[in-house]
């Protein structure tokens, strides 16, 4: 691969797909197709480098990788950015879609556009992007392909001829593609050409022990050398590029990196928080403006992590800003709780990121954790008049001390076969949502657009969407407005104590069923006691669900023989005022055993 390539013979390019619709296993073909890789280094999702996506077949954290391609006589340079499919990783995306000129939009032949897709497909179209459709897995028994091809020039209005056909797995239709992301893509442009100054976005990051923060960057405008002076924009942080290069797809080094190249720079910074998807890289003392549009990562979902033993609290505070600094979405502070000791609340984009980063730190820092129920972040108008922000179910107002609650809703987009509608429109309803629209999604499936509580989404809404759909249904969603919420927080009590962690926000409507579960699940699980202890649940200032454990009985006579009755009704009573006396000092020590069966659904 030549060191310098003229800006007209770059392609930049990503590929939008849903979840499964074989972007990953495309992406190998295209790197064997342009011998990137040598055959015997091949492997399955070579662009997935984490465990976790390999195994769940998912992509996480995007990757970048230079293909060189010769086509008649010419070489051109065609850059990939292979983007998550999950819609907790929008973001993400977003940005992967500033850093070049065109997409693949690529369809399974056996599953038709997904929810998904139509989101990401809209970001595309936003960002001014040349979209190529291609529908894949055709060499599937199952694959529709005509179907799909029309679904898919209908959906982009344009002509059928213009749907290309490939086979990730047998490689079928990927020299074509090549051709055609040379010939539709446009090469990279320049806005400020000026020797002394650059501009990089920064699509991704990692980090490294010895080299710090490594940032993945598309440049913009310029050439950065090694050695140069450089600024994060947004953070306002200098820093010296002790290394750029290209990705190989491993990394790559080279002097410089120039307009309409992606590659990447070594920073030396290993500070959590600085680099940052979406913030741009320029001169220090020549800087250019910032890219447009760039914000910070909403948390959406919180939720408390407490190691099983306190002793392995400080490894959790350096696992939790070792992960920091590779994924600055996902945000942490500690906070304390009576009965599981000190730990940390924190903010996730969305329940599968929850997943990813509490699975992270089982397996990279090997520690065994208590993950609290997940919640969202909801506003309270006190009947004092201030408005305050509620992260935690343990800081939610009492009952009465709230004018007003309000929480985020979600606006939802579902596609699905239409004999599934029923089943859910019923399913909608039971999670509180407002149906939009309903109307036809090409010949054989239906879209359905509604509005539903976000704490109604994270109530096991995928799974059984999934369930009921018989797998055929797909979800996108954004989140939306503030409204007003009809929610109350139910506490559980062991022995007339609060247990904070067991504390959650429910629907009013659902809570007396929710609060005999939560009981009946903790009476099951809790060792009795040498006294008796009632669990109850209270909501809306009153007990709503109750269960009493008997206390453990041990004879007190049973050593006795012969004698006067009297002598054993003594050591009775004496057990007796014992009891209660336990009763009225006793603390019911509630084990990490328990506490891990109660968060587990």
């Amino acid at each position: 691969m030549t060191n310098q390539v003229p800006k007209s013979h770059i392609r930049n390019f990503s590929i939008i797909a849903h979840i499964d619709h074989g972007k990953s296993t495309l992406a190998d073909r295209l790197l064997e197709v342009t011998a990137t890789i040598e055959k015997r280094k091949m492997r399955d999702q070579v662009l997935d480098s984490m465990e976790l996506e390999r195994e769940r077949g998912i992509t996480i954290k995007m990757q970048p990788v230079r293909m060189a391609y010769k086509q008649a006589g010419e070489e051109f340079v065609l850059n990939l950015i292979d983007t998550p499919g999950h819609i907790d990783f929008s973001y993400e995306v977003s940005r992967a879609l500033k850093a070049v000129e065109g997409s693949l939009l690529l369809v399974d032949a056996t599953q038709g556009v997904q929810a998904q897709t139509l989101s990401t497909l809209q970001m595309a179209r936003e960002s001014g992007l040349v979209i190529i459709p291609v529908v894949s897995k055709i060499d599937s028994p199952l694959a529709d392909v005509p179907a799909v091809k029309e679904e898919l020039a209908n959906l982009l209005d344009v002509s059928v001829d213009t749907v290309l056909e490939v086979s990730g797995r047998t490689g079928e239709g990927v020299p074509k593609l090549l051709e055609e992301i040379i010939k539709r893509v446009p090469a990279p442009k320049e806005e400020f050409v000026d020797d002394k100054s650059a501009r990089a976005l920064i699509f991704d990051f990692q980090y490294s022990n010895h080299r710090g923060v490594i940032v993945y960057i598309r440049m913009l405008d310029g050439v950065i050398s090694k050695g140069a002076e450089l600024l994060f924009s947004v953070a306002g942080k200098r820093f010296i590029a002790l290394e750029v290069g290209v990705f190989a797809p491993e990394e790559q080094p080279k002097e410089t990196l120039s307009g309409g190249e992606i590659g990447y720079i070594v920073t030396g910074i290993k500070e959590p928080g600085i680099a940052s998807v979406g913030d741009t890289v320029t001169y220090f003392k020549n800087p250019l403006p910032a890219l447009v549009g760039y914000q910070r990562p909403r948390p959406v979902v919180w939720a408390s992590i407490y190691p099983e033993s306190q002793d392995d609290f400080d490894p959790l505070r350096q696992a939790l800003g070792r992960l920091r600094l590779s994924d600055s979405s996902f945000s942490h502070e500690e906070e304390s709780s009576g009965s599981l000791g000190r730990g940390f609340r924190c903010g996730f984009l969305g329940m599968l990121h929850l997943e990813i980063i509490t699975e992270r730190l089982r397996r990279e820092f090997d520690l065994d954790l208590i993950i609290t129920s997940p919640s969202i972040t909801y506003e309270a108008l006190l009947k004092s008049g201030k408005r305050v922000v509620i992260y935690s179910p343990s800081i939610f107002p009492d009952h009465g001390l709230a004018e007003k609650i309000y929480e985020p809703w979600v606006t939802a987009k579902i596609i699905a076969p239409p004999e599934y509608s029923g089943q859910i429109m019923q399913l909608l309803f039971d999670h509180e949502a407002t149906v939009r629209e309903t109307e036809n999604f090409g010949e054989r499936r239906i879209s359905i657009t509604a509005d539903l509580p976000l704490r109604e989404l994270m109530r096991n809404f995928f799974d059984m969407l999934k369930s009921v759909s018989s797998g055929f249904a797909s979800l996108s969603y954004e989140v939306g407005e503030l409204r007003e919420a009809d929610v109350v927080r139910m506490d559980i009590l062991v022995a007339d104590e609060i247990v904070p962690a067991f504390s959650r926000v429910v629907s009013t409507r659902r809570a007396q069923e929710e609060a005999e579960k939560a009981v009946e699940k903790l009476y099951e699980i809790l060792p009795r006691q040498m006294f008796t202890t009632k669990i109850q649940s209270k909501a809306m200032g009153r007990i709503i669900s109750s269960r009493t454990i008997s206390a453990m009985k041990k004879d007190v006579t049973g050593y006795l023989y012969g004698g006067d009755i009297t002598r054993k009704m003594k050591l009775r009573e004496k057990q007796k005022k014992g009891k209660k006396k336990m009763k009225e000092l006793g603390k019911v020590n509630i084990s990490h055993d328990v506490f891990m069966k109660m968060m587990r659904e």
